[in-house]
């Protein structure tokens, strides 16, 4: 459709046919025709059009364990990124987000990965569309314009939702949306380690791009098993509260970058690519090396590897049996793993900044009076933390953290059903 039947079917309530992804229609409904609005003013009226979605996501447990193929419990969230694009003929793509500074891709320069800026947009990008050429699917220029619920430094994954929007508009305009959205994960996790320069992992790129509660095990990481779990916690009354602490991820890369390369040197000093499969015995029999060829932290961290592959395990099957208090033991413990053996709660760039050990301590005392868990959401060194909180508590626990950390700091959020999508065009 034309960029003015787009807005035309959307005054008309056309969303309503995504009512499970969004609670407030009316409000996305102008959200959306803004987003269009903004397409025309940039790129021209008229022009044939598709309106896309792509979710943030939350990681439940598993913190630090997909990149060295481990399990985790992940969930897209009711924050996402839209976009509105159109293809154009000039193997050329023109990105222009809400707040940000314009981005052009050649299409023809692709074969060079140090053509692109690390840590850029443009990489991102490009390294997306790279990926859908390696893996023999089509690729085209499109014009497309941008905005975000899935706001940078909030721990929910605004660069994998990204990246993934890049591969779902690619998929829908040039490949009539055949390829999966596992794959469209896979292909965003290569954009951004071989392009962007982040040696990250796959988990969030998949949460983003699967959507609802998934469990999934990367044992093999080119056919991760996902197995989507029907969780208990709306029915037995909690929500899901991610507190933005205010830290920024922008200069923390070298942070996040040494826990796979810590435990990835620990897993080669064991003669192994990666940790998965070695025991907790296998690693203390080689202790002493360990720290003397690599030091403490990085035997702590894959300690806390170890342990943690074996609790999402058990998560999964409280999960399944609905057993709550079994899961929440288990996101209890993950925090405490994270703080004390990962270390990924503050930057040793910036000790005086600890926004998210203070909201850690904020929520340890409000659970004493409160039935819950919590622990640090996502890569940590800066962001957010997660809490699962009865809904009746969650406007007072809402008022005590936002009391300290700032007005808005606590999201309420629910799971998403679907992952990226089309919505209309």
């Amino acid at each position: 459709m034309t960029s003015t039947e787009m807005k035309k079917a959307l005054a008309e309530g056309a969303l309503s046919q995504h009512a499970a992804l969004y609670a407030d229609l009316d409000r996305q409904t102008k959200r959306m025709m803004r987003a269009v609005e903004a397409f025309e003013k940039q790129y021209g009226e008229g022009r044939e059009v598709s309106l896309f979605s792509v979710p943030g996501r939350s990681e439940t447990v598993g913190n630090h364990t997909d990149h060295n193929r481990g399990c985790v419990i992940a969930a897209a969230i009711d924050r996402d990124v839209i976009a509105v694009a159109s293809p154009n003929e000039d193997g050329v793509i023109r990105l222009l987000s809400e707040g940000y500074a314009p981005c052009e891709v050649d299409l023809s320069l692709l074969d060079d990965p140090d053509a692109f800026e690390d840590y850029s947009s443009a990489a991102l990008v490009a390294g997306v569309c790279a990926g859908f050429v390696k893996n023999g699917h089509a690729i085209g220029g499109f014009d497309v314009y941008s905005t975000t619920e899935v706001l940078k430094g909030s721990g929910i994954s605004s660069s994998a939702a990204f990246e993934v929007m890049i591969g779902n508009i690619v998929n829908h305009l040039y490949n009539d949306g055949a390829v999966s959205a596992v794959e469209i994960a896979q292909l965003s996790q290569y954009a951004e380690n071989v392009f962007f320069g982040k040696p990250c992992g796959l988990m969030d790129q998949t949460a983003c791009a699967v959507g609802g509660f998934v469990f999934i095990d990367f044992a093999d990481p080119a056919a991760p098993v996902i197995e989507p779990i029907a969780a208990p916690l709306s029915e037995a009354g909690y929500c899901l509260c991610i507190v933005n602490t205010g830290g920024n991820h922008a200069d923390l890369n070298e942070d996040y970058a040494s826990v796979p390369r810590e435990m990835k040197a620990v897993a080669a000093l064991l003669s192994k690519e990666v940790l998965r499969g070695t025991t907790e015995a296998q690693l203390l029999a080689s202790a002493k090396k360990i720290r003397k060829s690599l030091g403490d932290r990085a035997l702590l961290r894959a300690l806390h590897f170890i342990r943690e592959n074996e609790r999402v395990l058990r998560a999964r099957d409280a999960l399944k049996a609905k057993d709550i208090d079994a899961f929440f033991t288990e996101i209890l413990a993950s925090g405490h793993s994270s703080f004390e053996y990962l270390q990924n709660v503050y930057t040793v760039k910036a000790v005086d900044e600890q926004g998210l050990s203070v909201a850690l301590a904020l929520t340890d005392g409000f659970m004493q009076s409160h039935k819950g868990a919590f622990r640090v959401h996502g890569g940590g060194f800066a962001g957010t933390i997660l809490a699962f909180v009865k809904e009746q508590d969650t406007k007072a626990y809402a008022s005590l953290l936002d009391g300290v950390l700032g007005e808005g700091s606590t999201m309420v959020l629910r799971v998403r059903p679907v992952g990226c999508t089309k919505l209309l065009g």
